[in-house]
């Protein structure tokens, strides 16, 4: 008897070594136990409804419907880190991220699918532009250039012979009606004037990377990134003023809110406003030094930042013209 019972209790420790070893995948983590202050968030899109939409880490996605008071995690298909988002209308919006990933959502937000993945490339997709109307590109490393004319549906890679060094590219935005600037590493800037059919290289007032850009009111346009270097276009991108702005860290966020005020935001909890179209800046004081990576209006004198744990909300104070 007690042999029998020795057998079979060996038998009993094999079965759970092996349970213990054997490969089987993990069981999904539900949506609610994953919160959008643990991770690294990388933008935010807003809609005009006040619903907001931030991307980052692992690909995850989060929506807000009280302009960044609460959040909740979207249905994703991907845990590739997602690094841009943009609403095409109410209903359609694209994230592009990480192995030239691009999804894609046709009911604001709240469920997505993937439109392209290219992982042996290794080539991040870092800007998204769209318009209402489909039209719109995505940019990213190695000088990787995608468009799109059914609001992100397909997507066509096309070669730029103006990134000759196949730089990487960081942002675009639409200066004009059919003028596109593109920014990117060593200072890297190209302009499209006929809709983005071609690009030509434009000369850089800065060696260093540019992370952003911003279309402003008149055809303006205002580049940023290393090291806290700003620079302003009055004539799009023909020729360059230096902003000062007093900020050692990097800017890798921007916008330009409803009222025209311009606000960035980077290293070191670093957040700067303008109120005269970016001619200059004022910083505003912060009590954590956590890197902000990008920005939504939130309501009247008040943003939405998302980077390092996530998002919070900020309110802004009215600074004396914009003048440091």
């Amino acid at each position: 008897m007690h042999r029998v019972i020795g057998v079979l209790f060996v038998g009993f420790v094999l079965a759970a070594v092996a349970f213990a070893f054997s490969p089987r995948s993990d069981p999904p983590m539900p949506l609610t136990q994953v919160r959008i202050g643990h991770l690294q968030m990388l933008d935010v899109a807003a809609r005009e409804d006040g619903r907001l939409i931030a991307v980052g880490e692992r690909g995850h996605i989060f929506v807000s419907d009280d302009r960044g008071t609460a959040w909740r995690a979207a249905q994703t298909p991907s845990t590739t880190t997602l690094t841009a988002v943009r609403f095409v209308d109410a209903q359609r919006v694209v994230a592009v991220g990480h192995d030239a990933l691009i999804l894609r959502s046709d009911d604001g937000g709240e469920s997505w699918s993937e439109v392209q993945r290219d992982a042996e490339a290794e080539e991040p997709l870092l800007g998204v532009w769209l318009d209402e109307g489909g039209r719109g590109f995505a940019v990213g490393a190695y000088g990787r250039f995608e468009l799109t004319v059914d609001g992100g549906a397909s997507w066509e890679r096309r070669e730029l012979e103006a990134n000759e060094e196949a730089l990487h590219l960081n942002a675009i935005v639409r200066v004009d009606e059919d003028v596109f600037v593109i920014a990117g590493e060593a200072g890297t800037l190209l302009r499209s004037q006929d809709g983005g059919a071609t690009w030509q290289a434009l000369a850089s007032p800065y060696s260093g990377s540019y992370f952003g850009a911003l279309a402003l009111p008149r055809g303006a346009v205002l580049v940023y990134g290393m090291r806290g270097h700003v620079f302003r276009s009055d004539d799009g991108g023909e020729t360059w003023q230096e902003v000062a702005t007093e900020v050692q860290g990097s800017l890798f966020g921007g916008r330009v809110l409803g009222d025209g005020r311009v606000v960035l935001v980077g290293q070191n909890g670093v957040v700067l406003v303008s109120e005269d179209e970016g001619r200059s800046f004022v910083r505003v004081e912060r009590v954590d030094r956590r890197t902000r990576a990008a920005l939504a209006e939130a309501g009247a004198d008040e943003v939405v930042l998302v980077g390092e744990e996530g998002a919070d909300r900020l309110p802004l104070p009215r600074v004396d013209g914009g003048r440091s």
